[in-house]
């Protein structure tokens, strides 16, 4: 009976040694995926080119685990050692900086590294025979959910089956033994439930707490439909040129229908060679949205005049921030020379403009925590110049020291809350 006993305890380890190694695979690929997504997705892609290169592959291309770990945590150090591969890398990229992330273990670079390098493009289908759908990545988490319940049914099943065996080896060797309780009035088994819908029910509520008032992946469709694609990708027109507020001031704001005309007084009909969609996979005439457009602003195309009143477009606002933050474009896009793409995506690719980053108040802090300052240079003529009264950070910048945004006051409460 002794014997009995030995193999169901060795079971019941063998069972929750599986249970932990899964919950361990799922949290680091999980893992992997979420330190992506805050740290890497507002410049990078895993097979597409964004703001920097497409990450897949990039363990091959730099076998050296320990340079690539170096090049993530700071990669002003590991060009100045005019490493061939990086210095190529950078003047590609027309010499933009990466942010630095000396917060990063080497366990999470390794994580994110096994995240882009297992990364399948996911199936799109398209709509219309051209019309990209959304694409949804495969997420296993439920699975494992599954599976760990399983177990978990599992190694109470063997816990019981531990018990009746335990009487009846007392019952032979003559041991009084207490009546076996049954499952379902066994306290340290109805705690043990209990513990766990409490720990279950208290992650969602705090996670459904923390979303209220978030809105990524927010997506209206717009009175007009006007393709980021086409404008800013497809035809490269600058950001700046429609949204030049945010150069100047706190707003980037939505360009007058003045802007629009600038060109469409002359361009009255879409004859681009690629088709334009919306989200559903409906294909959209261009040429009827410009007409659209004139029938806002009251202008004749065929005699060129504007012969009716306008009127204003009702366009759907999809960022927005709580009315106690304090953000201004001016001091991201001017001073701290952020890239659009860093909070708004691959802007350049999108038909229809959604909220791309959760704009959370620990997304910002992130993005602080990592982003380098642009101090002057030697000459006094580049970078921000404002700058210049931090003579303490100029001896570190010599000393071969990273500033960034954290150290100059970028996460104190007072900068962004009134």
């Amino acid at each position: 009976m002794h014997y009995l006993r030995l193999i169901a305890r060795n079971l019941f380890l063998s069972i929750l040694l599986l249970t932990v190694i899964s919950a361990g695979n799922s949290l680091m690929a999980q893992d992997g995926k979420a330190l992506f997504q805050s740290n890497c997705a507002s410049c990078h892609n895993p097979i597409k080119v964004v703001t920097g290169p497409a990450l897949k592959g990039v363990t091959d291309r730099v076998p050296d685990s320990k340079l690539l770990h170096a090049w993530i945590k700071n990669n002003a150090a590991v060009l100045a050692t005019g490493n061939k591969y990086f210095t190529d890398l950078y003047n590609q990229y027309n010499k933009t900086s990466m942010n630095l992330f000396p917060n990063l273990s080497d366990a999470e670079i390794d994580a994110i590294l096994k995240y882009v390098n297992s990364y399948q493009a996911p199936t799109a289908e398209n709509g219309g025979g051209g019309a990209t759908a959304t694409q949804t990545e495969s997420d296993n988490s439920l699975l494992y959910g599954i599976l760990t319940i399983i177990l978990a049914v599992i190694m109470l099943t063997l816990l019981q089956v531990n018990s009746n065996l335990r009487k009846l080896s007392d019952d032979k060797e003559g041991i009084p033994a207490a009546e076996p309780i049954p499952f379902y009035r066994n306290k340290s088994y109805i705690t043990l439930v209990i513990l766990l819908l409490f720990v279950v029910g208290g992650y969602y509520l705090v996670q459904g707490a923390i979303g209220l008032g978030r809105t990524k992946n927010y997506q209206p469709e717009q009175p007009i439909f006007y393709s980021h694609k086409v404008h800013a990708g497809i035809n490269q027109i600058s950001c700046l040129y429609c949204h030049g507020g945010a150069w100047e001031s706190k707003h980037a704001a939505v360009p007058s229908l003045n802007v629009c005309m600038n060109c469409h007084a002359a361009i009255n009909e879409y004859s681009g060679k690629e088709k334009l969609y919306r989200e559903d996979g409906e294909e959209v005439d261009g040429t009827q949205e410009i007409q659209k457009l004139y029938s806002y602003t009251g202008y004749d195309p065929k005699s060129g005049k504007y012969t009716q009143p306008g009127k204003p477009i009702q366009w759907i606002k999809i960022h927005n921030l709580p009315d106690h933050v304090f953000f201004s474009h001016a001091q991201h896009i001017r001073a701290g020379k952020v890239q659009c793409q860093t909070c708004h995506g691959p802007i350049q690719e999108m038909n229809e403009v959604k909220q791309f980053a959760e704009l959370s108040m620990g997304w910002c802090i992130n993005c602080h925590r990592t982003t380098k300052v642009d101090f002057p240079d030697s000459t006094g003529n580049n970078g921000n110049k404002f700058y210049s009264i931090y003579e303490k950070f100029h001896k570190d910048i010599k000393a071969g020291d990273s500033i960034t945004v954290e150290k100059i006051g970028g996460t104190e409460c007072q900068k962004c809350h009134y």
